[in-house]
């Protein structure tokens, strides 16, 4: 989570491939240095890296394939001036603007106009993105923290103070240029209803969101060895974000919220020696686009239900943890959904049914796990800002699968 406050400025040395190698700003004071860690989050020009290392003088982030897609990280060279923001830690002050440093968008500069107070820039944004602005309200350009001043049809204008003038780039801004465009965290999540839930995760902003690193890998993992559910987004396979939970530790309102709250498809991700222990075979077929691996579905035969309430399905999903659990105890087919996850897990491929069971390995319990997709209430699955939203709404942590494969 970030505020848009822009301390410092940087200067890129060097594009390789997929990593990025920033000099930091000779005038960031000592202290201010040691917060630069490997595996920490940094926001450049309003987009959200890791760090894969961090020295006195400089950093190395990783931008992925989707990054460029998705920003102006497209065109980033060797001399590019960027502006840098660590996120929040507990204590610190929120400045009345919170983001995420998940881009909604690129917006082209059209206009530039001089005025007493400063200088006006006329940004054309895309129509989703314009849909959530309103005047006077806070969105971040290149990272930075501006108040909109108008909204037209198919623009919006933002005025540069001189003081934003003087401690960012965007003085240097031209008609035609690009820009990271992305709206107000308070303003998009009141609009949308969610003003009490949002006031409750600000208080557990350390836990609550998107996290990263071995220190947010370590969080993940006990979140979810304590039995609750955690976020774990896939930017590149499939481009959605599934919500885990334990099989060992699952209960009846776990999938009551799976089903209610998040409302994508439940699975249960094993290890295939599970799988080839309960004797339990794959679907016939190629699979999907992904290279999932469904198995038939099973019940579990003490049931005295039909299978499909929360309760028998959960009973189902903890048995299936079982260490002692048989082939007999299940009827074929059934109502939930086991996938086979790779022998090397992460290692192997970086999709949400490795990703599952290697949370569940590390935190101790059978590799067996639950997940489900985030679907949006329109029917369409949900981005990176709409899982941020969803996990700080529900208290629920948020892991990228590459941090996973990173730190597992």
């Amino acid at each position: 989570m970030f505020t848009g406050r822009i301390e410092w400025t940087a200067t890129v040395a060097e594009v390789r491939g997929e990593a990025v190698r920033v000099k930091l700003d000779p005038d960031l004071p000592a202290n201010g240095r040691g917060l630069f860690v490997a595996g920490g989050a940094v926001c450049l020009d309003g987009v959200r890296l890791t760090m894969e290392s961090a020295g006195p003088t400089e950093l190395v982030a990783t931008i992925t394939d989707e990054t460029r897609r998705r920003t102006t990280l497209d065109r980033i060279s060797a001399g590019t001036s960027v502006h840098c923001e660590l996120p929040l830690a507990a204590g610190d002050r929120i400045d009345g603007h919170l983001v995420q440093g998940h881009v909604d968008g690129v917006g082209k500069v059209l206009r530039i106009d001089e005025e007493p107070a400063g200088r006006r820039v006329w940004i054309k944004p895309g129509d989703r993105l314009l849909a959530r602005l309103v005047a006077k309200s806070s969105v971040a350009m290149n990272g930075v923290s501006l108040t909109v001043a108008e909204v037209l049809k198919d623009r919006f204008s933002v005025v540069l103070v001189p003081n934003t003038l003087k401690k960012t780039n965007l003085g240097d801004l031209a008609i035609g240029d690009r820009v990271n465009l992305e709206s107000d965290l308070l303003t998009r999540m009141a609009r949308e209803g969610h003003g009490p839930e949002l006031l409750k995760a600000i208080s557990r902003l350390p836990w609550a969101g998107h996290l990263n690193g071995p220190v947010g890998v370590q969080k993940v993992v006990a979140q979810l060895a304590a039995g609750g559910g955690v976020v774990v987004w896939d930017p590149t396979l499939e481009g959605e974000g599934d919500v885990v939970f334990a099989a060992e530790k699952f209960r009846p309102e776990a999938m009551t919220f799976l089903l209610t709250q998040v409302c994508g498809h439940t699975t249960v991700p094993c290890h295939p020696s599970v799988l080839e222990r309960l004797e339990i075979q794959r679907m016939p077929g190629k699979g999907d686009r992904q290279g999932t691996l469904p198995h038939v579905p099973v019940d579990l035969a003490s049931l005295p239900g039909t299978g499909v309430s929360a309760a028998d399905r959960a009973a189902t999903i903890r048995r299936l943890a079982s260490a002692d659990a048989v082939p007999s105890d299940f009827l074929r087919p059934g109502h939930v959904f086991p996938l086979a996850a790779r022998p090397g897990l992460l290692a192997e491929r970086r999709g949400h049914t490795e990703a599952t069971v290697a949370l569940c390995s590390a935190a101790g319990l059978a590799p067996v796990g639950v997940c489900c997709e985030v679907m949006r209430p329109d029917g369409v699955m949900a981005d990176a800002v709409d899982l941020e939203q969803f996990a700080l709404r529900w208290d629920l942590p948020m892991i990228d699968v590459h941090d996973l494969a990173s730190w597992l």
